[in-house]
């Protein structure tokens, strides 16, 4: 069964990494969808510009929706995963699945040079979530006092990780995250 799904992304990029060097990170995706190099991703959408990297900004956009089967999550994965050595800072990659039925299914995953790195804009997207929630209905101090919680339980999962037996590092992460419009 095959699905239409969105990519949205901006990955700053490590100075002193070439276009080849991410279209290899990127191969296991680029196999998946049948094409040569990132410009050759092309978008369903006709205003989407698919993968593109500046690389005087330093800077891989991705804005794409294309129809995919089920190993896509294996190959999408394993772009990021090679891909995360290359990045500057850790980011977010919206994935948004579009079902047959109507429905869509959104997930936020991350991808950076370390799993701290990860696990530090895992914290900052919660925050900036939890803050535009509660912001509606609370003062800054009440949304201050949240955030100061929400830090505790990710200073507090990030040590228990560390005590855990050591797991094969990854250089993304994926979270199923609650369903918003994307706004381009």
């Amino acid at each position: 069964m095959r699905h239409e799904v969105h990519l949205h992304a901006d990955i700053p990029i490590l100075e002193g990494v070439s276009r080849r060097q991410i279209e290899q990170a990127f191969m296991p995706l680029l196999d998946y969808l049948d094409a040569d190099g990132l410009a050759d991703v092309k978008s369903l959408e006709p205003d989407e510009p698919g993968f593109k990297y500046d690389d005087k900004e330093l800077i891989l956009s991705v804005c794409w929706t294309g129809e995919i089967g089920r190993s896509f999550d294996g190959a999408l994965e394993a772009a990021l995963g090679s891909l995360g050595p290359y990045c500057y800072e850790a980011v977010e990659v919206d994935l948004t699945v579009y079902h047959e039925n109507g429905e869509q299914e959104s997930k936020l995953l991350f991808v950076g040079p370390t799993p701290q790195a990860i696990h530090e804009a895992q914290r900052r997207c919660m925050l900036e979530d939890v803050a535009a929630i509660l912001g509606r209905q609370f003062d800054k101090e009440q949304v201050a006092e949240m955030n100061a919680l929400v830090n505790d339980l990710f200073d507090r999962d990030w040590k228990e990780k560390a005590t855990q037996e050591k797991k094969p590092e990854r250089a993304f992460e994926t979270y199923t995250k609650p369903s918003r419009k994307n706004l381009h």
